[in-house]
Formats: structure tokens, sequence, C-alpha cells
């Protein structure tokens, strides 16, 4: 399995992913929605935002990142192939690509809706903790925060 930069020829295989999983994430429901993120990871791609691990051809794991917002937008892997740290291997890739010193953010499901569970368990085994209560696609969410020391810090 290879952790790279995604490419424009990725966008179909990326897709079939996320249509494993659109129902864990809000936002994903419609046509349109998928419309709309196949259209964002693409203008993702060429500002090297877009993280894939692939194999053999498929795209196991998808990442999106803003380092503008210090953001981890969307991650996702196969549910086939969960618990190989394939999303561990995709935001170590992110965070060598990210300002250092700058805390990045990412957001899930709060504590208690069962569709967040895994992630906010895997976000706290990353290194994230618990930030703001707020919403996201009419969804109520909790932010979730990964310090980072300035430069030349540990």
């Amino acid at each position: 399995m290879e952790i790279r930069l995604a490419h424009e020829t990725d966008i179909d295989g990326w897709m079939m992913l996320v249509e494993q999983v659109r129902d864990a994430f809000p936002g994903l429901e419609t046509a349109e929605a998928m419309a709309e993120h196949r259209a964002t990871v693409l203008n993702f791609i060429p500002n090297s935002s877009a993280v894939c691990a692939e194999e053999e051809g498929r795209i196991l794991g998808a990442l999106l990142f803003s380092k503008e917002n210090s953001m981890l937008c969307f991650l996702a892997v196969n549910p086939a192939c969960r618990r190989q740290h394939i999303a561990q291997k995709l935001v170590h890739f992110m965070l060598l690509r990210m300002e250092k010193g700058k805390d990045i953010t990412v957001t899930t499901y709060r504590e208690g809706d069962p569709n967040g569970a895994a992630a906010r368990a895997f976000y706290k085994n990353v290194g994230f903790s618990e930030g703001r209560l707020t919403e996201e696609f009419g969804c109520p969410v909790q932010e979730f925060i990964l310090k980072r020391p300035a430069a030349g810090q540990k």
C-alpha cells in the first residue's frame, strides 16, 4: 500500500470509496452533495491537499486538508480495510505537509452519537483533544484540536 498525494486520475476510485462511507458523513446524502464533494476533491488536488492510500489501483483511504486553515477536512477508510493503521498513516502524511507550530482542527460527531464513536477514539489516539461544540451541515459536531509545538520545540 502506498500513501501519496492524489492525482486527478484517482477521482473515480476516490468517489467509489466515498460512496461506501457516505452514510457516516453529514452533507453527503444527495447526488448533488456527492457531485460537490467530487468538485472539492478536484480543487484540493492541485494544491497538494488531497492524500490517498492506494493499493493495486484501489483507493483504500482518502484525506483532504487545508494548509491555510490548519484543518483536516475529510478522512475516510474503506470499511473492509479498517484496523490496518491506514487512517493513522494518512494523518502522518498530512502532518508532514502542515505548517509546524500551528494547531490543527477537525470536526466529528459529538460524544454519545454512535456514528462518531470510532472517529472520536481515533482522533484522541493520534493526539487530538476535544474542543468546542458546533454544527456542520445541520448536524451537531465537536471540534477536535491537535496542539503542535512551535518549530524547534518538542
